[in-house]
């Protein structure tokens, strides 16, 4: 069956290790990252270049608009809001890092240029609906993360039901827009241990809050990030090679 697919790809660790295991699992896969006025864009120029190693197509959606009304976090309004660097906060409520509905912004438009893709091959090229596949691979984390309320499986079921209601894949050609998140479960130490497994080019990855020469080490980010590859017994390449 043809597989339709996005993968969401930051140029985080998370992002791209999905990214690399949805490699070889889609006849048509892109990768789409987001420009949202993120304090800095050094985190797309690594999403760029993991595409390019991995071989995938990769595309550049610029949403700056979304700073104008997602603008109540440290990642959007970085004058008004600074970055906590207090490890021992992580886990105990929602960080000034938590960007208003990113994921389900996200997630919303990406299930669009998927949709169009997909009916494009129905309507225009004439691939039968019924041998289609439709898949987003996203890569929310709900062990090792900072508490962000979209990255809880239950928030991505729920998401799955209203894109099945309200699309025409849906509601006309029986299609689910799947939406795979096959990290959601892991700890950073397994997620480390599977972007080694898949060969996933760790070292182009970019983690931190910061957008500085190298990583501040003081983020939530960053500490998860290190915790992640110091349970797995790993050198971070940051490290190695910063």
């Amino acid at each position: 069956m043809p597989t339709y697919s996005l993968t969401l790809l930051s140029g985080g660790l998370d992002s791209t290790t999905v990214t690399a295991y949805a490699v070889g699992r889609s006849d048509h896969l892109t990768a789409l990252t987001f420009h949202y006025g993120q304090t800095h864009g050094k985190e797309v120029e690594c999403a760029a270049r993991v595409a390019a190693v991995l071989g995938v197509e990769h595309k550049l959606l610029d949403v700056a608009f979304l700073k104008e009304v997602a603008w109540y976090s440290a990642l959007t309004s970085p004058e008004a809001f600074a970055v906590p660097k207090d490890a021992s906060a992580i886990g105990t409520g929602i960080p000034i890092t938590y960007v208003p509905l990113r994921n389900t912004m996200f997630l919303s438009l990406s299930a669009a240029l998927l949709e169009s893709k997909v009916l494009h091959a129905i309507e225009v090229e004439g691939v039968p609906a019924s041998e289609v596949v439709a898949r987003l691979y996203m890569a929310p984390n709900a062990i090792d993360y900072s508490g962000y309320p979209d990255c809880r499986p239950e928030f991505y079921e729920q998401m799955a039901k209203s894109l099945r209601l309200g699309s025409k894949l849906g509601a006309e050609y029986g299609i689910d827009i799947e939406i795979e998140t096959p990290i959601i479960h892991l700890s950073k130490a397994e997620i480390v241990q599977m972007a080694i497994e898949l060969s996933a080019p760790l070292d182009l990855t970019w983690s931190c809050y910061e957008g500085g020469e190298t990583p501040c080490n003081e983020c939530d980010s960053c500490v998860l990030r290190a915790k992640g590859f110091a349970e797995a017994g790993i050198t971070d390449p940051l490290i190695t090679h910063g």
